[in-house]
């Protein structure tokens, strides 16, 4: 018999699922990895029983967009994002990026994947573009080690950047690749590590970095691989671009994608903040998606997306927390909380703001449909056993216990959670995640991080 795992009396549970329904008082029974029965007093003499008694569930958060290598480029006050363009802090910035080696890769990542998982994160996309001749091709493999430690679904992003700096890009040399070698790469990671079967823990997405610092070819020939291998595309796009590359093709970002044939339902794109309505709107006749990222809109006094108008639009909109040198946190709950606040803010001339529950959708059944899946992303039977629980008997949450579904980002739980599963099996427990030791893992990677990062560049402040 299968492993069976019964999770009782949870204070309520936020399904997330098409009918927007939230059990109250009720249990979840897990077989192996997939959900088999929610409801009332269910009973299972075989199985493991998690208490959930005063807990809120809900489904685990879907991240769409990241870089995790960037973890260990944060806290940065001489690389100052707020007062750049996108190009000009890119041309700094990855002048400390080309010093990034393949220990960097594998601590980065851990400590990325810490952070979502305590955060109710149980499927992340990273956009790993940062290939240096330190790191050779290992970055997406050390990636693959650190999130089968942690337990974490993962999807990783296969990115590149081919132009060289004379011809207009902002990449140094040491983080240059041919669009050959790139391909060949993605082929071998795919065959490695591709799986499209329900409930897989491991994906691969080839993801160019973004057109402003790549050949044309490099987009047209990932196009035509992921076709073949039936694997999901994405990019950077609508991030302060848009004049670069109408400056060189005589046309709009998104136009030159469209053109290539780089959009549809296996295609998502990061930010977005350049684009018209009526790009959007072509976006989503398509079905090519859109991944949210509040911070680094924040930090950089960009547009805000109207999330309301994208989604009576139709558009796929999912969320991310972005690169940590633009954030400089790995934290969805804050994302969340953020993405809320930044509707609200201009909600009276935008016809009123998403709910809280709308942005809690985008960032569950939103992000999975983003990423291809229907296998997760809410919870209902069939569905992978993805979850996570705050305790909803806390002080600081009196009163609020009425409506589970707008809790998290209405009210701001951003904090670690109590409990996260993945896969059916708890990661994350009451502070500690499950089957590592953290302390011993954080000494490493910061002593990786002074030996390679710290001691080789101006941009971080010396102390004693």
């Amino acid at each position: 018999m299968e492993k069976q795992v019964l999770i009782k009396n949870a204070k309520a549970i936020v399904s997330c699922d098409g009918l927007d329904r939230v059990y109250f008082d009720s249990d979840i029974l897990i077989e192996k990895n997939v959900i088999k029965k929610i409801g009332k007093a269910i009973e299972c003499e075989s199985s493991e029983v998690i208490d959930a008694r005063g807990k809120f569930i809900y489904p685990g958060l879907v991240n769409t967009h990241h870089h995790f290598f960037q973890t260990f480029v944060r806290n940065l006050v001489s690389i100052d994002y707020p007062n750049m363009t996108v190009p000009e802090w890119l041309d700094k910035i990855y002048r400390i990026f080309q010093k990034v080696d393949s220990d960097v890769i594998f601590y980065s990542s851990l400590t990325s994947f810490a952070d979502l998982v305590k955060h109710g994160c149980t499927t992340a996309f990273d956009h790993q573009y940062c290939y240096t001749k330190r790191t050779g091709k290992s970055p997406v493999d050390r990636q693959m080690e650190a999130a089968d430690m942690i337990g974490i679904r993962y999807h990783a992003g296969r990115g590149a950047n081919t132009l060289p700096r004379e011809l207009g890009s902002t990449i140094p040399e040491d983080m240059l690749e041919t669009t050959d070698e790139f391909l060949s790469d993605c082929e071998r990671l795919i065959k490695t590590y591709h799986d499209g079967s329900p409930f897989s823990m491991h994906q691969i997405v080839i993801s160019p970095c973004q057109p402003m610092n790549s050949y044309k070819e490099t987009f047209v020939e990932s196009l035509s691989l992921a076709r073949e291998k039936k694997v999901h595309l994405h990019t950077h796009l609508g991030e302060g671009e848009n004049a670069i590359i109408e400056a060189k093709y005589g046309k709009r970002t998104l136009d030159w994608c469209e053109e290539i044939g780089f959009s549809g339902p296996d295609v998502w794109y990061a930010h977005c903040w350049e684009l018209s309505r009526e790009e959007f709107r072509r976006m989503a006749k398509a079905g090519t998606g859109v991944s949210h990222c509040p911070a680094p809109a924040v930090l950089g006094g960009f547009p805000i997306l109207n999330i309301r108008e994208l989604l009576s639009d139709g558009v796929t909109v999912s969320l991310g927390v972005d690169g940590s040198a633009t954030n400089d946190s790995s934290n969805l709950l804050d994302a969340l909380r953020m993405a809320y606040l930044m509707q609200c803010f201009f909600s009276k001339e935008r016809g009123g703001a998403v709910s809280s529950y709308d942005m809690l959708k985008i960032a569950t059944a939103g992000g999975a449909k983003t990423l291809g899946r229907d296998d997760i992303g809410s919870l209902e039977v069939g569905k992978g056993a993805d979850l996570f629980m705050i305790d909803g008997e806390a002080l600081e949450l009196t009163g609020t216990e009425h409506d589970p579904k707008n809790l998290i980002a209405r009210v701001g739980v951003t904090g670690p959670v109590s409990l996260t599963m993945i896969d059916g099996k708890v990661v994350f427990r009451e502070g500690q995640i499950t089957g590592i030791d953290e302390h011993a893992l954080r000494e490493e990677g910061e002593k990786v991080c002074t030996k390679v990062l710290r001691s080789e560049s101006s941009a971080f402040p010396k102390y004693n």
